[in-house]
């Protein structure tokens, strides 16, 4: 699907029609559009089993391990949204996580064996804070700050999945320190070109990478766990011109591997996005997710899965309990099986 985007965009103004109670259109910037809701009525977007009131409410949870709501979480193509609808209600039954380990001892890792909690915006206090951790100071948990959207604590607590779930976007980001343009306490980058030599950004970042200039402990966290042999075939830096998220979140799970014995950095994404799919062509990875795990040889591993996947797991191996889940998502997103004649 060429346009995912704007195909998503129909899909949630038609959606809203039927499911929320306001029609009054929510802004983005100064403009609005019939896609995000007011900011107010952002929970109509939740699965209602998340809303305020319920046992397991976003707004609650939020509040009491003091992580911030995304910004855009009013937007019904959110992709913060979509995560907390999509994993977030399994957290709560024994059998419900039995069912997430299952998939994810087939998507992230086989040593996978028991889902003990389900965190959104996980970050970890202390020596492994990612202010400590990244140099990231200033963040709080889900603001500013390298936070998973959602993490899976596995195998007694051993181990974690950290999971950054994408929907519409269209990459995972440019990074922050390829610019020439003054920020406050930050200089501006003297040479972005430098960006484009991944193999001499690996070997001496404190004089190819800015984000050493800015405190960016990133590459600190990765130097011993990147492939150079693999970089060697990249166009650039693979921060640079689409995979900043994805590379800080791996500089996150090699960090973490200070504390749990299996770490994995994820990424949760929907398979009709081909301008993600494609994003890191520019990079030199022809077709995420392909390739970039190839990039890195620590103890954290990476992997990746599509929402469908998950959906489809939930639709085979629910035994009942989920029907009205399935009939919700499949609307809300359009994660209907295909109809066969």
């Amino acid at each position: 699907m060429r346009d995912f985007s704007q195909w998503m965009a129909d899909h949630q103004a038609e959606w809203r029609k039927g499911h929320v109670v306001t029609s009054e259109h929510g802004l983005h910037g100064e403009k609005s559009h019939a896609w995000i809701l007011p900011a107010a009525a952002w929970e109509e977007g939740l699965w209602p089993g998340l809303r305020a009131g319920q046992p397991d409410s976003i707004a609650a949870y939020l509040k009491s391990v003091g992580a911030s709501r995304h910004s855009e979480s009013h937007n019904l193509k959110s992709s913060w949204v979509a995560c907390a609808n999509l994993y977030f209600p399994f957290r709560l039954d024994v059998k419900d996580r039995a069912m997430l380990a299952a998939f994810l001892a087939r998507k992230a890792n086989a040593e996978i064996r028991t889902v003990d909690r389900v965190e959104l915006e996980y970050a970890e206090d202390g020596a492994l804070h990612p202010g400590e951790l990244l140099g990231e100071q200033g963040g709080s948990r889900g603001a500013g700050q390298t936070s998973p959207d959602i993490a899976f604590l596995v195998n007694g607590g051993n181990g974690i999945v950290l999971t950054e779930s994408k929907l519409t976007e269209s990459s995972f980001a440019t990074c922050s320190a390829r610019t020439e343009e003054e920020k406050p306490d930050r200089p501006p980058n003297p040479d972005i070109s430098r960006c484009l030599d991944a193999v001499k950004v690996a070997l001496n970042p404190d004089a190819q990478c800015h984000q050493v200039v800015w405190g960016r402990k990133y590459w600190e966290r990765l130097g011993g766990a990147i492939d150079v042999a693999a970089l060697s075939s990249l166009k650039a830096c693979p921060a640079a011109l689409g995979g900043y998220q994805l590379f800080r979140q791996q500089a996150l799970a090699e960090g973490y591997t200070q504390k749990y014995d299996l770490v994995v950095s994820a990424v949760a994404y929907d398979e009709r996005n081909e301008a993600l799919v494609r994003c890191l062509k520019r990079t030199g990875i022809d077709a995420f997710p392909q390739g970039w795990g190839e990039l890195f040889k620590g103890r954290a591993s990476f992997a990746a899965w599509t929402h469908q996947a998950w959906v489809e797991w939930v639709r085979e191996h629910h035994a009942g309990r989920w029907t009205d889940w399935l009939e919700w998502i499949g609307e809300r997103y359009g994660y209907r099986r295909p109809v066969v004649a």
